[in-house]
């Protein structure tokens, strides 16, 4: 009688529907010297459970995690690197020019080159994003499809099951 009901709380405890009292039972008749021999893989893990519970973690847990300082040294750089940028050309003084018809010939011959190579290079990233945007499209078409290709092979699946037991029922009949 006893090893029945055991046997019953052993296949609730498997499909995790015991209540604590119902493991604690379990429990107690696993720390038992004489258990069913066809039960005694659940007297060595009973047992494991146990020991375990006594087992205690000694290491200490720092409580306090440790200070990176490193983004506020980023951001006392990149004030640095942007007072020096206003700073220097105030200091070191220099001619100022209102327009680009005021630079003198060989600063504007290499101005018109920087603002084309700077355009140059504008039009080919834009066409570079475009290209990227057309991949991004075809790549959720794709991804769409093989979608929609699983549902037919999951129907095909389904079909042929139907068609397996109507012939099976044929051949029983």
């Amino acid at each position: 009688m006893v090893l029945n009901s055991i046997e019953k709380l052993l296949e609730k405890y498997d499909n995790g529907e015991t209540t604590l009292k119902e493991e604690q039972h379990l429990k107690e008749y696993f720390t038992q010297d004489e258990v069913a021999p066809h039960l005694e893989s659940y007297k060595m893990m009973f047992q494991y459970f146990n020991n375990t519970k006594q087992e205690l973690y000694t290491k200490d847990v720092p409580l306090k995690p440790r200070k990176s300082y490193i983004y506020q040294w980023i951001s006392v750089a990149a004030v640095a690197v942007l007072m020096l940028g206003i700073m220097v050309p105030k200091v070191l003084g220099g001619e100022t020019y209102n327009s680009v018809a005021d630079l003198p010939d060989e600063e504007r011959e290499v101005y018109l080159k920087t603002q084309k190579a700077l355009s140059m290079l504008s039009s080919n990233f834009n066409d570079a994003a475009s290209s990227v945007n057309t991949l991004s499209l075809v790549s959720t078409s794709f991804n769409k499809g093989a979608e929609k290709a699983s549902h037919v092979s999951e129907f095909g699946k389904t079909t042929n099951r139907l068609v397996k037991k109507k012939k099976t029922s044929k051949n029983k009949n």
